[in-house]
């Protein structure tokens, strides 16, 4: 007998109509989301969110090779969660990295198997969208294959509206000059409410909704995120993932999902302490389950720590994200265990393989590399 049929022949009435759903491969409602979350035992969401990914990919779990460019710290700004930007006035106390600068980083990977540049930053007054869009063409002219990932929508919101462009205007420019996709960044916590107390002055929900929605329109894929464990509750957490769901139903632009984790160290908000371990893999156990458009769940190991991310992939994570190359600082500057994040190919796949999964180089859209066959005891235990 399976573990689901075995936890299937043990469960509740509620858990039980659940599970007939996950296997069926119908989609969960909200009540059944706040049941997981609230009155089932860690291990059967590790067994049901397993059941989901396995569904979906087999025995392989993702990772990419790519890194960072993060322009500025200095923004206009002032999210109560960050521990990463500086104000405008204070800009002395940031850094804003010249075109010649960024490009620079970027020949430091000529020689090396990188497919991915990730671009975010601060938003900046004055690195408006003809800066980025330079930037964009110079990358692209100096090394066309390379994907750029570039600006969450917090950015371009800013960029577009400065340029007295349209959402569409404003990503069809970027897409002319080089951007390939858009990453998740900045949806925190769609409830208006909440958001209203931890990030009251950037774009709001509608707005991030429809630049991702206009970027899918228009042949640019992008990723999803939530920020969570801080002030928000279960029932805030399944309405921003069922608004994720609903338009990934309409445009099927959304690549990956990936719940990213409230750091306290350096903020206005260390108050409010984080999660512990346990809550995290519930996170990643329900998104995978809840989830079931959306085809990737990654596990941002900077944010978590590798051991830590490496614990995802039993509660439904299929990614790893890359390599990163220590070029990035926003989770180490909010206290997270990885300080300086970076890690080899071997280590990322090592984790995988340390899972009993077998480890998929990718590029950004998915498409796969190289599969590393497992190792021995790796195939006797899949074997079982």
């Amino acid at each position: 007998m399976s573990n689901i049929d075995l936890l299937l022949s043990t469960a509740s009435k509620e858990l039980r109509s659940i599970i007939k759903k996950i296997k069926q491969q119908e989609s969960i409602n909200e009540t059944d989301a706040l049941y997981l979350f609230t009155q089932t035992p860690i291990a059967s969401l590790g067994i049901l969110a397993t059941f989901v990914k396995n569904q979906l990919h087999g025995n392989k779990v993702f990772f990419n090779r790519n890194f960072h460019i993060e322009p500025t710290n200095v923004c206009v700004f002032s999210c109560k969660f960050c521990s990463y930007s500086k104000s405008y006035k204070h800009r002395d106390e940031g850094w804003e990295m010249s075109l010649e600068q960024m490009l620079h980083i970027v020949k430091k990977y000529d020689h090396q198997a990188v497919t991915e540049v990730h671009i975010v930053g601060g938003v900046h007054p004055k690195m408006d969208i003809h800066f980025f869009a330079e930037l964009l063409r110079s990358i692209k002219t100096h090394r066309p294959s390379l994907h750029i990932k570039a600006f969450t929508a917090v950015e371009l919101d800013y960029m577009f509206r400065k340029a007295k462009m349209s959402v569409a205007e404003g990503l069809l420019f970027l897409k002319d000059a080089g951007l390939n996709s858009i990453p998740g960044g900045g949806a925190e916590i769609f409830n208006a409410s909440i958001r209203s107390q931890i990030c009251a002055d950037k774009v709001n929900a509608e707005g991030w909704l429809h630049i991702h929605q206009t970027a899918h329109e228009n042949g640019i894929p992008s990723n999803a995120t939530m920020l969570y464990g801080h002030i928000e509750n279960y029932e805030h957490r399944i309405e921003h993932m069922q608004v994720l769901r609903n338009l990934q139903e309409k445009t099927k632009g959304f690549n990956t999902f990936i719940p990213l984790k409230f750091r306290k160290e350096n903020n206005e908000m260390n108050h409010v302490g984080e999660v512990i371990l346990i809550e995290d893999m519930k996170m990643y156990a329900v998104a995978r389950i809840f989830l079931n458009n959306i085809p990737h769940l990654k596990a941002y190991w900077p944010m978590l720590g590798r051991q830590n991310a490496q614990l995802t992939l039993n509660f439904g994570a299929n990614d790893l994200d890359g390599t990163i190359d220590d070029s990035t600082k926003i989770y180490s500057m909010a206290g997270s265990e990885e300080q300086t994040p970076s890690i080899s190919t071997d280590d990322l796949v090592r984790l995988i393989q340390e899972s009993h999964y077998v480890a998929v180089e990718r590029d950004t859209l998915y498409n796969e590399i190289k599969v590393y066959p497992r190792s021995n005891e790796t195939a006797s235990y899949m074997s079982k």
